[in-house]
């Protein structure tokens, strides 16, 4: 079984935030594989469904973001998971927007619900890490994640229906394969054009 963790903090204020794009991908991924309705559980709000052949639970701590650990220790407890089972997603400034990377274990780069689910489970937890860009100067930091997406974030939807579409392979644990899927599908290779055959010389 796959717990699938998307980080973001609750409520109306905060939904379009650049901190809250865990979330977001957590609802593409249960819109797109047709998940059960979304229930409170965990401290967090959870739909249940299937990524492939494996089973999945998607789970958005409700909790606030730098408590995040207490629902995603909870669930994992529940269900006696590994590590390797815990699949975290969340907002990555050091990351150009749009870029998508995977890693196991590390620190928390200054990321509160990284650092509260490493401190309720250990490091060694899988994360996918979204990136949205640095605003250039430390001080804006938290003005920038906790403002909203707007026009000019063209690249947030291509994402966001990219991790989806690759999702299972995060269920197969083939982290590598879902960067690949996701790169093609936010970068697709330019289409060759077939050039006309030449005529042959006259005599």
């Amino acid at each position: 079984m796959l717990l699938l963790v998307g980080l973001g903090n609750p409520g109306a204020r905060y939904q379009g935030n650049r901190h809250n794009i865990g979330f977001m991908a957590a609802d593409e991924i249960v819109r797109r594989h047709g998940f059960s309705p979304w229930k409170k559980r965990f401290q967090g709000e959870v739909a249940e469904g299937s990524l492939g052949s494996e089973r999945a639970l998607v789970l958005k701590p409700q909790t606030f973001m730098n408590e995040s650990g207490r629902a995603v220790g909870e669930a994992a407890r529940f269900f006696k998971l590994e590590l390797k089972d815990v699949v975290v997603l969340y907002d990555e400034l050091d990351l150009a927007p749009g870029k998508v990377r995977v890693k196991t274990g590390g620190g928390a780069a200054g990321h509160n619900g990284i650092r509260s689910i490493d401190a309720h489970l250990g490091p060694e937890f899988r994360r996918v890490r979204l990136g949205i860009g640095h605003p250039g100067d430390k001080k804006l930091v938290l003005h920038y994640v906790l403002s909203d997406f707007d026009e000019l974030d063209g690249w947030l939807k291509p994402t966001l229906d990219a991790v989806a579409d690759a999702a299972p392979l995060l269920a197969e644990n083939d982290d590598n394969k879902f960067m690949t899927r996701v790169a093609l599908l936010t970068s697709p290779p330019p289409e060759k054009i077939d050039k006309p055959n030449k005529a042959p010389p006259t005599k």
